[in-house]
């Protein structure tokens, strides 16, 4: 592990709008992060190309690539082009331009990481944004309150189908079971210095990096300082209704041996007293210290990249500035990124 004084080696694990706030925020350390992608995604553009051309689905690979990429004005154009979507009514409608480009550069060299490297090539990527497995999979999960008796579980497939439920999600498994990790997400999370999941929908972005057995493996026994983000609100559909500590609670019943050094939990969303009491006590399953810090933008759900960067960079550089359920203080560039809004 590197020194406190140097910037860390970090890998973020997610998908979607949850990991595009972490990598924006990691940016801010190190010029040294990885994203590790979840490939399951089975709707919009993403779930078209991945069952017409067989390629994994790279919709959460290029806002991964987005988030990281460089901000010098020339890339900015390649940038604003990969985010873009077409309209109209024909085939391309619904389209992003960059889902189109990695789909084409994977038929082109063969190998999904290897059309991801040089499309951050060409975004002058630091890092890397490596899928968390080289195949495209499935989520499938047991859900109640679909049937008359609401005790009753119906199983689902399918992260579009999980993520919109109006049932209640109780465990999700990955299709097919047991599949292989990308060989250099496993490296990366074995020699980084910080490691951090979440936030992002629980049940189809978060928890399906702890069902890949050999990225699980790597997660306990990795020397990495470990930093679990947790969602600011829970989420209509997969979440609805859950507290804070029942995110913690339903993550450690599919990794029961995984451990954690801190759990961020934005102090907005949960107020002092019986609530952080009982956070504290879930935060013990993963043997972690529960920090709270204002890590939201103002007036919304969504995580700042400034506030969550200064945090990020407090548990790196002084890993005692948060003590057991208290407050990690502001710094002068948190304060700085509150007045950005």
């Amino acid at each position: 592990m590197r020194p406190v004084h140097q910037p860390p080696a970090i890998v973020a694990l997610g998908g979607g709008h949850g990991l595009f706030a972490t990598l924006s925020a990691a940016r801010r350390l190190s010029r040294d992060v990885t994203a590790v992608v979840t490939v399951a995604d089975d709707g919009g553009s993403s779930g078209r190309l991945r069952a017409e051309l067989g390629v994994i689905p790279p919709g959460d690979l290029r806002m991964a690539l987005a988030a990281l990429a460089a901000d010098d004005p020339e890339v900015q154009d390649w940038t604003d082009t990969i985010q873009h979507r077409f309209g109209g009514i024909g085939a391309l409608a619904g389209h992003s331009v960059g889902n189109l480009i990695l789909a084409g550069l994977t038929e082109v060299l063969g190998d999904p990481v290897a059309a991801l490297d040089e499309l951050a090539r060409l975004l002058r990527i630091n890092g890397r944004v490596l899928p968390m497995s080289p195949i495209a999979l499935d989520i499938e999960a047991d859900v109640q309150g679909l049937e008359a008796d609401p005790r009753v579980s119906r199983c689902i497939r399918g992260q579009v189908a999980v993520a919109t439920t109006p049932g209640k999600v109780r465990r999700v498994r990955l299709l097919p079971a047991n599949p292989p990790a990308c060989p250099d997400a496993v490296r990366a999370i074995d020699v980084a210095d910080m490691v951090v999941l979440g936030p992002g929908s629980w049940f189809s972005s978060v928890i399906p990096h702890v069902l890949v057995p050999e990225l699980l493996d790597t997660l306990i026994a990795t020397a990495a300082r470990k930093v679990l983000v947790l969602n600011l609100a829970p989420e209509p559909g997969e979440t609805a209704g859950f507290s804070t500590e029942r995110h913690l609670h339903v993550l450690s019943q599919h990794a029961p041996e995984l451990t954690v050094d801190f759990v961020v939990v934005d102090s907005g969303s949960v107020p002092p007293g019986r609530e952080r009491e009982h956070l504290a006590r879930a935060a013990g399953q993963f043997q972690a210290r529960v920090v709270y810090a204002d890590v939201s933008e103002h007036g919304t759900h969504t995580h700042h990249a400034g506030k969550l960067a200064s945090v990020l960079e407090q548990l790196w550089s002084d890993p005692d500035a948060g003590s057991r359920g208290s407050e990690v203080a502001g710094t002068p560039e948190e304060r700085e990124s509150a007045s950005w809004q």
